[in-house]
């Protein structure tokens, strides 16, 4: 079992700079994949950023160069640094871990960002 526990997020006008945090229980070296999904209003949910097993980074392209992923494992917490934002990064922000197979959520953190 793996529980994450989010937090960060609020309003920003575009061009402003937001932290998510997302605290794992257990250690997060023994989880397969770490990282932030979004789901905005009437769309599907999808991936923002990720950290594999292997050491690969994955970002989507729509973030690449403005969103930062990085993690503290004395802390098991994961971090999603996102500057220059624009308001079409609003959403609800998720975060997400594999571990042995199974998938597990935060419970959300919504970022709003105005024009």
């Amino acid at each position: 079992q793996v529980q994450l526990v989010e937090s960060g997020g609020g309003s920003v006008q575009a061009g402003g700079s937001l932290r998510l945090s997302c605290a794992a229980s257990g250690s997060i070296s023994s989880i397969d994949a770490l990282g932030w999904f979004r789901q905005a209003p009437g769309k599907q949910r999808e991936l923002v950023a990720r950290f594999f097993s292997a050491g690969t980074t994955y970002y989507a392209d729509s973030v690449k160069g403005r969103f930062t992923l990085s993690r503290d494992s004395a802390k098991n917490t994961i971090y999603l640094q996102m500057n220059r934002l624009k308001p079409e990064d609003t959403a609800l922000y998720y975060c997400y871990a594999l571990y042995q197979y199974k998938d597990y959520w935060g419970q959300g953190s919504q970022v709003t960002v105005s024009s």
